[in-house]
Formats: C-alpha cells, sequence, structure tokens
C-alpha cells in the first residue's frame, strides 16, 4: 500500500517545533556537544574543502519537475540487496556514538529499526556488535569492517556479526593511513577513559603505545589491494560492499572482483582533500556498472531533495553519517528518528513535487543538464 499520509504535516510536537530540518539539530548538537567531541565529529581532512564540497555540490544540481502526474498516493519503499527499507535513506558507519549519547549506537540502532531503515555498524562503535543486535533484534543491519595487519582480527568480527545475523559487510577501502584532521591534532582527541572501541574489547590488553582512534597505531593494513577481495570472499558467504569508490574505473573493478555493491563516498571528506564530492562522481560509476551490482551513496545528504537528486542520478540509497549524532545528541533513539522522519517527509514531499509517485520513477530525467 502507498503512504497517503500529508506531506507537510509538522514531524515533532509542538513543544519542538523549533528543530523542523537537519539544520537545526547540527546547530543544538554544536551548542551542547564538548568542543573537542563537536570538532571531532565536524572534522575534514586539511582544509576541509572536500567536507564542504559534499554539501555545495548538491545545491550545485537543479530539477526538472513534471506536473499533473496524480501524485495522491505516494510510496517510497524500495530495496537494498533483496531486503525492503521504508525508504532510500540508511545510517552510515560512524565511530563512537556514546559521545554523544549515552546508549550510543544501540540508541541508534534502535531508531532505524522502529522506522524499517538500513543501519550500518562501524567496527570503531562504542557499543558492541552483540549489545547493538540485542537492543534492535528486528532491525536490518550491515557491519563496516577494516581489513588489519593482522587478519585473525578481522575474521573474528565477520564470524561474530554472522552469528548475530547481520546481512552484508561494507569494507572501507579509503583508509590505508588516516587522514590528517587537524582540529583532532590540536585537541589531541582521544576517547575519554570510560569509553572503549568495545568490538575489541580485550583484544589489546597491556598494550601501552600510542593509539589512533581507540585502537593502537598501526593496526590498519596499508598493503591492502583488490586481491583481498578474493581473500574476504573466500571467509565469508555474506555479500560484500565496497565503502570509498570515487571513479568508474574503480567501480569496473568491483564488478571484475564480484561484490554485491559500491558506496560512493569520500568518508565525509575526511582523507583526501581537494577530491571528488560524492554526488559529483556518481553519475560516471553509476553509467559504468549499468545495474550489474547496487550503487550507494553517502556524504552531504541534509534534505529530501538531496536524497531525490542522488536517486535521480543512480543510487539505489543514500548513507548518513554527521546527522545521526547531531539526532543522538538532542535525544538519543527519539532525536535520531526525529531526523530520519525529517528526511523520510522531505523526501516524499519532493517526490510529490517532482511528479514521482515511487522510488522507479525517480530517474536521470528528472536532472536538469547545462548546456556548455
Amino acid at each position: 500500500m502507498g503512504d497517503t499520509q500529508d506531506c507537510s504535516r509538522p514531524v515533532l510536537g509542538d513543544a519542538e517545533m523549533s528543530l523542523i530540518c537537519l539544520a537545526d539539530f547540527e546547530a543544538y548538537a554544536k551548542e551542547n556537544l564538548p568542543k573537542a567531541t563537536w570538532e571531532y565529529y565536524a572534522a575534514g581532512a586539511d582544509e576541509c574543502c572536500t567536507r564542504d564540497d559534499n554539501l555545495q555540490a548538491f545545491r550545485r544540481i537543479r530539477l526538472r519537475p513534471r506536473m499533473l502526474r496524480d501524485v495522491s498516493v505516494m510510496d517510497t519503499k524500495t530495496t537494498v540487496l533483496g531486503e525492503e527499507i521504508s525508504c532510500p535513506i540508511g545510517i552510515a558507519p560512524t565511530a563512537f556514538h556514546c559521545l554523544a549519547w549515552p546508549d550510543g549506537e544501540m540508541s541508534t540502532a534502535r531508531a532505524a529499526e522502529a522506522l524499517n531503515l538500513l543501519y550500518v555498524a562501524s567496527t570503531y562503535a562504542t557499543c558492541s556488535v552483540e549489545e547493538i543486535s540485542q537492543a534492535a533484534p528486528e532491525g536490518l543491519r550491515w557491519f563496516q569492517l577494516y581489513v588489519y595487519r593482522d587478519r585473525k582480527l578481522s575474521e573474528q568480527l565477520i564470524r561474530r556479526v554472522e552469528a548475530l545475523g547481520f546481512k552484508a559487510l561494507v569494507l572501507t577501502v579509503d583508509v590505508p593511513y588516516t587522514g590528517k584532521r587537524r582540529t583532532d591534532i590540536r585537541n589531541n582527541f582521544r576517547l575519554p577513559p570510560h569509553l572503549k572501541v568495545k568490538n575489541f574489547e580485550g583484544v589489546f590488553e597491556g598494550h601501552s603505545g600510542p593509539d589512533n582512534y581507540g585502537v593502537p597505531v598501526n593496526t590498519l593494513d596499508p598493503s591492502v589491494s583488490w586481491k583481498d577481495i578474493c581473500w574476504l570472499r573466500s571467509v565469508t558467504k555474506l555479500p560484500i560492499v565496497i565503502k570509498g569508490i570515487l571513479t568508474k574505473e574503480d567501480a569496473e573493478l568491483a564488478v571484475v572482483y564480484g561484490v554485491q555493491g559500491i558506496i560512493v563516498s569520500n568518508h565525509g571528506g575526511r582523507q583526501l582533500d581537494g577530491e571528488l564530492a560524492t554526488i559529483d562522481a556518481l553519475s560516471e560509476i553509476a553509467e559504468v556498472v549499468q545495474g550489474r551490482i547496487e550503487v550507494y551513496l553517502d556524504g552531504g545528504i541534509r534534505t529530501g531533495s538531496d536524497v531525490l537528486k542522488a536517486i535521480a542520478l543512480g543510487a539505489k540509497c543514500v548513507f548518513l553519517g554527521r546527522p545521526i549524532v547531531w539526532g543522538l545528541t538532542y535525544k538519543g533513539e527519539e532525536g535520531v528518528k526525529g531526523i530520519l522522519q525529517i528526511l523520510t517527509d522531505e523526501f516524499r514531499l519532493s517526490m510529490a513535487l517532482s511528479g514521482c509517485r515511487n522510488v522507479s520513477e525517480v530517474n536521470r530525467n528528472l536532472i536538469h543538464v547545462a548546456k556548455l
């Protein structure tokens, strides 16, 4: 059945009407988080050009709406790797949610479950995969993974998430080394003593050297290459999605190496400053993939029309990073639900105003292509 609710209705209670868009939650989080925590979440690499361009690139895109299309009944549902979700919006893997709210990732998982949306849990979570699964047992979950120098570390995590019913692995491929985030260096950012990277609890006991975002320096393997996709396929039957692709050449290789999906991502502008905004990279990737595997996008999504533009340019689903943390900061699970509901409602309204009754009607014809 389609969704017939009023596209323009308010999504939060009267007392909370001041929080009516994602930017309102951003302002609240900036005001209420400790400075070093806010700057950790907000940080981009170097001069933050790519972080900022992720947002600005969406604003450069213009839409070509169609009229008189009978949009009285709307349907925002879609599927990701065969699983139905209520809207093509998911939660990207971001670290350290307990910095924003005591229940951290457990609250995030509950919010995603309540709205029937996909949550990609981060390796660098401050709740364990077991705690996340227990908090939202019916939720659709994928798990974000790195390849470590000690492959057994990666393999042990895979075994745990397989047993817990996670539906896919998301391999982050754009971090052979961590980007230079100036504010984190200036703030000497560290997890507070009461928080841990819970998925590695007990793994690094006795380690006394320097750490990098909660794990020992040099844990990540900079030698990771396409052959590691073959290794990953040999140790799991779960679908594999590669996160961090920005070119058609790498998209073609992803298809060749047999993965099931790509997340077009530049790590929120936190790695190589000056690389493409994700929405600018999406078209060539969607064109070369030609539907052989699923293509998703993260980076810069702030409004429902941003979601519409990404779907029109070939993304099957978009993922939210920083806005989820803003929602957590406001009111935990309720705040994240608020963020997701606002974006879902805005997307439904943008669809209706552009003449699309369901997600399958959102296509490239919606996008205005400027004449050179």
